[in-house]
């Protein structure tokens, strides 16, 4: 049997989740499955990739349903003769969802986490459910990453077609008894600091500003109370700005996007994932691989894995005294810090293995060769 030309496609070249979810997808595929990755922008994941000798191509937009581009795509789809479409995310899967309909492809789409949420108005919501209800209907597979979404979108619209396969990392990557890099020495840490740790896109899903009045909070009234904020987005220079404005410099340490992850989340005491909105975070797995102590809200994804106080410490939204009340509870308890962290670590290495996500896809991928 050939391989099996797979377009994958997603929003962005850059490292968030969704890209890390791609990346150890594709690493795990055998040689049966010849993986082709289409990206609306340039990034680390695209040189990560093309390090690896897979084939990318960066066509550049920023828009759902682009027209624009359709061209393009198209062309490229004829080029690499792509027998399977894979979009991850809405944005990319507006953009070739009508085209693998035009062109009798069969469409897999991945639900990293819906469009629609929570804090959008009403009318905003409503459209934008309407528009993940189109690319649903033209999918020929849905893949939800979580119970929860797969529920959210047959509430929603009366999703179909669809499955749940759970997001994965890669163990042997995320593992605490590697060896790491001193990550407090190089940020200016003392050992008895109590690190906080904010890793992943800085944008208004994650909600960054609540995340930093939360440390400013919790600092006042234990100054060994620091954090680490890592990543970029559109949200970063306000983030910067609000950290400059209120003297919080040695309180905060920022940098921007870094690929070892492993090495930064074993420097910190609690990984903090105070999101609005979530799939099923690839971020949170890998902090509780690492059996890091965890501070969250409770998003689609996230109330399925994290039980409070037995492997995690869950928030309300929006809410900044909340969660440094939960980094102080941590601090005063260790026995409780102790207890999330093991059994998130026990949790991880049961349930979400990276390796099992690539053999469940490449299975969905053969299915479709076999009936085509």
């Amino acid at each position: 049997m050939k391989p099996i030309n797979v377009l994958e496609v997603i929003r962005q070249g850059q490292i968030g989740g969704g890209e890390s979810h791609l990346l150890d997808l594709v690493s795990g595929f055998d040689n049966t499955i010849n993986s082709i990755v289409l990206a609306f922008t340039p990034g680390q994941m695209i040189d990560r990739f093309r390090a690896q000798g897979v084939k990318c191509y960066v066509i550049e937009t920023s828009h759902p349903f682009d027209f624009r581009v359709f061209k393009q795509i198209r062309a490229l789809i004829k080029k690499e003769k792509i027998q399977i479409i894979h979009a991850h995310g809405s944005r990319a899967a507006s953009n070739v969802a009508l085209i693998a309909k035009t062109m009798r492809v069969p469409l897999i789409y991945t639900v990293h986490g819906w469009s629609f949420h929570q804090d959008q108005s009403p009318i905003i919501s409503y459209l934008r459910a309407q528009s993940e209800k189109i690319i649903c209907n033209q999918s020929n597979q849905v893949i939800c990453v979580s119970e929860s979404n797969r529920v959210t979108g047959n509430k929603a619209f009366g999703l179909k077609n669809s499955l749940v396969i759970e997001n994965g990392i890669d163990l042997s990557r995320f593992n605490p008894e590697n060896s790491f890099a001193d990550i407090r020495k190089e940020f200016g840490f003392k050992d008895t600091d109590f690190i906080i740790g904010f890793i992943g896109r800085v944008t208004l899903q994650k909600d960054p500003m609540n995340f930093i009045k939360s440390i400013e909070i919790a600092n006042k009234q234990d100054s060994k109370i620091k954090a680490l904020l890592v990543g970029e987005g559109d949200m970063k220079e306000e983030a910067l700005t609000y950290i400059k404005n209120n003297s919080l410099e040695n309180v905060i340490r920022t940098s921007n996007f870094r690929s070892d992850i492993p090495d930064l989340l074993n420097a910190i005491d609690i990984f903090c994932l105070p999101s609005l909105w979530e799939g099923l975070s690839i971020a949170l797995l890998e902090a509780m691989a690492m059996g890091k102590a965890l501070v969250v809200t409770p998003t689609d994804g996230t109330k399925e894995v994290i039980t409070d106080k037995k492997n995690g410490l869950i928030a309300s939204y929006n809410a900044p005294y909340e969660l440094a009340k939960l980094y102080l509870a941590y601090r005063k308890d260790f026995a409780l810090k102790e207890k999330c962290e093991s059994e998130a670590k026990r949790l991880i290495r049961n349930r979400f293995d990276s390796q099992m996500v690539s053999n469940k896809v490449t299975e969905i991928y053969k299915s479709f060769i076999r009936n085509s």
